[in-house]
């Protein structure tokens, strides 16, 4: 039913189809070509008609919503959420808007059933989920997911079962990038500030990424230059106060998100070293904070617009009944201060 006096009838006879041709045009489906599509919008469009979401959800058995989830991280307080995130849910619901959808956010609970609050309590559509963390934790619940044949997409790394049901950066690619620029500016003991076990997938597909540029240069890795890191800036610090206390020689960092360097440049700069004149620091994610900190960080960008837009496509492709692709982005480097030199 539309607002005020004007009903899908009058569109219908207006565009000489049938009602039910009008509620798929308006719902942009591939049953209705474009054209006639393109007929039934510009007349709603002019006679100022506005869709009753409800009712139409009542009808269709659909909410219109989709919920994206952010996964608590036991590393993470409660105030702490990785800015990238925040950057790609404003994108999520922009991308969601654009179909007329709205956009649920909330964090999960840990009780067992969380899913449930969502699509199968009818208050979604299907799910995002973001920020996952420890990936061996957390293939439980995507198997509670895949068992309650629930609509869901994952932004990270792939991972068993989860075909055509993720969206990624080109993880092992941007690790590569990044330590080849280090490596192009005369850096040779370049440490890894991150986890590179199965718990970390995205972390661990860079390191092999920072493995394959040494390789190429014929350097040997020094499993002494590699600390475990996750997702906070005072862990980039405590990796920074390991490695000195080490002994071990080292001259770059490539780190595995941006707020991981972010830690490592500041306690870098406590311990009376220079950056890039004593080490050269690169990170992943490119968020806001990056250009803004001294020096401003090079990094690895993961294109949060990108990374949204094919999520929300994914999703609603799967609702629709399709199975759909996973999708890996392209990494992009992006050169400030902390590293000096010039892009290559």
């Amino acid at each position: 039913m539309g607002s005020g006096k004007t009903t899908s009838f009058h569109i219908a006879l207006m565009a000489g189809v049938s009602q039910a041709t009008v509620s798929r045009a308006l719902r942009d489906s591939p049953l209705v070509s474009e054209a006639t599509r393109e007929k039934v919008k510009q007349i709603a469009r002019d006679l100022n008609y506005q869709v009753d979401r409800s009712a139409a959800g009542l009808r269709s058995g659909q909410t219109r919503t989709l919920a994206t989830l952010l996964f608590e991280d036991e590393t993470a307080t409660d105030n702490s959420v990785n800015p990238y995130f925040l950057s790609m849910l404003g994108h999520i619901t922009r991308a969601a808007a654009r179909r007329d959808y709205d956009v649920l956010v909330a964090f999960q609970q840990l009780s067992e059933n969380w899913h449930q609050h969502y699509e199968i309590s009818n208050r979604a559509d299907g799910i995002i989920l973001l920020g996952y963390g420890n990936y061996v934790s957390f293939e439980d619940k995507l198997d509670r997911l895949r068992r309650d044949d629930a609509h869901f997409v994952v932004w990270g790394a792939s991972g068993p079962g989860l075909d055509g049901r993720t969206v990624g950066c080109e993880n092992r690619l941007g690790g590569e990038i990044a330590t080849r620029h280090l490596l192009s500016l005369g850096r040779k003991r370049i440490a890894f500030f991150g986890e590179k076990d199965e718990r970390c997938p995205e972390f661990r597909d860079r390191y092999a990424g920072y493995e394959d540029a040494l390789a190429a240069k014929g350097i040997e890795v020094d499993p002494d230059l590699q600390f475990d890191a996750r997702g906070k800036e005072s862990l980039g610090a405590a990796a920074v106060e390991r490695l000195l206390a080490s002994g071990t020689r080292f001259d770059a960092i490539f780190a595995a998100s941006d707020l991981i360097a972010i830690g490592t440049i500041a306690a870098l700069r406590e311990a009376g070293l220079s950056v890039p004149g004593d080490v050269a620091v690169v990170g992943y994610d490119d968020i806001h904070a990056a250009s803004c900190i001294t020096p401003a960080l090079t990094t690895v960008r993961q294109d949060p617009r990108a990374a949204a837009g094919a999520l929300v496509d994914l999703l609603l492709t799967r609702i629709a009944g399709g199975k759909g692709d996973s999708r890996q982005l392209p990494p992009q480097l992006v050169v400030r201060n902390s590293c000096g030199g010039v892009k290559i």
